[in-house]
């Protein structure tokens, strides 16, 4: 009666990491009984901890929203698209996160640089770091909606605190003067505070161009490209070469 009181307050106590041990100790005394006190008090702090951490990832996972899940492990290096190990390797230190630097991917279609983007953003929710995905598209849909509904604050906000931002697929449509002051507010509010993942088929040349007003480019650019990585990938498309089906296999 006395354990399940215990097990009843830890839990209702959101100590649910610590019920859980002290419920395996109890349930194992073959195991546990020989281990002196401290080290059985350590195992049950030990085990609070973990799953506390082990919720916070879910959490932060959970809220990144990612299109696709991909991890740095299981970078392809084989495919000739010029990307390299130690690339991968010097930022996966999370230096860049620390520092409050930008990390720009740009390739043709198909390289891998939504892959990237996500599985950058996986391992920074496993340091601890909020993320959140974007389609630049829908990104820009979602702040439109939000001027007319009075939510563009809140969103401006919120944006401006996630530790690591990714906007997919930017320069695939023009950008219209909202949108570009839009973007302008983003980077403003993230310059130096946190870190973005961007992610273009255009190279970063011609992103200048891209944005269209050159007052605004200047600006927009002096906060998304200062201090910022850079990822260059080239080659064919990985969905073309991966194709697994044959001509026959094909339908129609």
């Amino acid at each position: 009666m006395l354990q399940k009181q215990t097990l009843t307050q830890l839990r209702t106590h959101k100590l649910s990491g610590m019920a859980d041990a002290l419920e395996l100790q109890w349930s194992q005394p073959q195991t546990y009984d020989d281990i002196c006190f401290d080290e059985r008090i350590a195992l049950i702090i030990n085990q609070e901890i973990t799953s506390r951490e082990n919720k916070r990832l879910q959490r932060l996972l959970k809220s990144a929203r990612f299109k696709i899940i991909a991890r740095l492990e299981d970078v392809d290096y084989t495919h000739p698209r010029g990307l390299k190990k130690t690339q991968i390797a010097a930022l996966q230190t999370g230096d860049w996160i620390t520092k409050k630097r930008n990390l720009l991917i740009t390739g043709p279609t198909g390289c891998g640089k939504t892959y990237l983007a996500c599985a950058m953003g996986h391992y920074a929710c496993h340091q601890g770091s909020s993320v959140r995905y974007y389609r630049a598209t829908r990104l820009f849909e979602m702040l439109t909606i939000a001027h007319g509904d009075g939510s563009y604050l809140k969103i401006v906000n919120q944006l401006a605190k996630v530790d690591v931002l990714i906007i997919d697929d930017w320069g695939l449509e023009k950008l219209t003067l909202s949108q570009r002051n839009d973007l302008l507010e983003i980077m403003e509010d993230r310059h130096a505070t946190k870190s973005t993942i961007v992610t273009s088929q255009l190279p970063t040349k011609k992103w200048h161009d891209y944005i269209g007003d050159a007052t605004l480019a200047d600006a927009i650019l002096d906060r998304v490209l200062h201090n910022a990585h850079k990822l260059e990938l080239k080659g064919e498309s990985m969905r073309k070469v991966r194709s697994s089906l044959t001509q026959d296999e094909h339908l129609g």
